[in-house]
């Protein structure tokens, strides 16, 4: 079993939903909600993470044969989002992939937050999804897609301690320390985009 492969799912995955930057954006979305509401609604963004990675993980790939989509031009096609994600994460701007102004200003007047827009698409956006469903078919094995679903549980689990966090994180680290992290995540997710590029493409052109 070759745990390399694990370790950069588990690396991909936090670089690209990147749970301490989406702090700021969570206080922003709460704002006036209390400590307790703020508390249910981190953990009801991080359960909706966890359905919604677990569902692309296990029926993903069977989407993309109903569709008629070859992995090979998912992989090119998801590796020019992702990396069109990390250039933004590089210059340490919010991605409009992630979320537009227009879903930035419809989620002020929701009562609740936590599965749209902070689930879907700020954390488990198609950055996320589209890097679930490539390692799911490469990891097809039983048991390899089950240790795929524990890592998804893992870091999801990890997203609902920082955003229960979010107030410490955010006086700890400052703006100065979140761009910061969020261009070296900005860095790790670029080469994980040219990986998935070049692998589509030589599979594409032989």
């Amino acid at each position: 079993m070759n745990w390399s492969q694990y370790a950069v799912v588990v690396t991909g995955l936090f670089a690209i939903m990147n749970p301490i930057g989406a702090t700021p954006i969570f206080l922003e979305l709460t704002d006036g909600q209390s400590v307790a509401e703020r508390r249910q609604t981190a953990f009801t963004a991080a359960l909706a993470v966890a359905v919604i990675l677990i569902v692309s993980a296990w029926v993903g790939t069977y989407v993309l044969q109903f569709f008629g989509i070859s992995l090979a031009a998912f992989r090119v096609g998801g590796g020019i989002l992702i990396l069109l994600m990390a250039i933004d994460m590089l210059n340490a701007r919010p991605s409009r992939i992630r979320r537009t102004e227009e879903e930035k200003v419809e989620a002020q007047d929701h009562e609740s937050v936590a599965v749209v827009p902070l689930a879907i698409p700020l954390l488990a956006g198609p950055g996320a999804i589209s890097t679930v469903i490539l390692n799911a078919h490469t990891l097809a094995a039983l048991p390899q897609r089950i240790i795929l679903t524990a890592i998804i549980i893992g870091v999801s689990a990890t997203i609902w301690l920082a955003l229960t966090l979010a107030i410490p994180i955010g006086k700890l680290l400052g703006k100065t320390g979140n761009n910061i992290l969020t261009r070296i995540m900005g860095l790790i997710l670029a080469a994980i985009a040219v990986e998935f590029i070049i692998t589509g493409a030589k599979t594409l052109w032989g």
